[in-house]
C-alpha cells in the first residue's frame, strides 16, 4: 500500500473511505501515522549546498563523504530520538558496525529524506554550529 496522505477535509474522508474498505476487506489493518510536514524543497536545497561548501573549504572529503558524515553525526541522533521505527532498525542493523562502515551505511540509508520539517531545521541547525569552529560559516541564505 502507498502512503495515504491527509491534508485536507476531502482527503481526510478519501482516506476514511479507503480504510473502511481495506477493513472490510481484510478485517485486520495496521497504521503507522506521522504527523507535521516533510521536509521542504528549501531544507534540501540548503543542505546540499552545504555538503558542497563543506568540501569546497575542508577538502579532507567531497561533497558525499561529508552528506554521509552529517547524516551520521547529526541526522541519526535526531531520528534515534524521534522515531521508535528508525531507531529499532539503526540499532538492529547499523549500530554494532565499525564508524567506517556506518559512514558507508549512510549512502544507502534514508536519513534526511525521513525527516519533518522540524527535524531538518535540527539537523541544519546542528551542522552549523558543528563547523563554526572549524572556520566555516554554514549560512541561511536570505529570505
Amino acid at each position: 500500500m502507498s502512503a495515504l496522505v491527509i491534508n485536507s477535509d476531502s482527503s481526510l474522508q478519501t482516506v476514511l473511505g479507503t480504510l473502511r474498505e481495506m477493513y472490510a476487506q481484510h478485517r485486520f489493518v495496521r497504521i503507522d501515522a506521522k504527523t507535521g510536514k516533510a521536509r521542504s524543497l528549501d531544507q534540501n536545497a540548503i543542505s546540499h549546498a552545504w555538503y558542497e561548501q563543506l568540501a569546497r573549504e575542508l577538502r579532507e572529503d567531497d561533497a558525499l563523504g561529508w552528506k554521509c558524515y552529517c547524516k551520521l553525526h547529526f541526522g541519526v541522533p535526531i531520528l534515534r530520538t524521534e522515531d521508535n521505527e528508525f531507531r529499532e532498525i539503526y540499532d538492529n542493523s547499523i549500530k554494532g558496525m565499525t564508524y567506517e562502515r556506518k559512514l558507508i551505511a549512510m549512502k544507502y540509508l534514508p536519513v534526511t529524506s525521513n525527516m519533518t520539517k522540524p527535524q531538518l531545521s535540527k539537523y541544519l541547525e546542528a551542522m552549523q554550529a558543528a563547523f563554526v569552529p572549524l572556520g566555516v560559516m554554514l549560512e541561511f541564505p536570505q529570505q
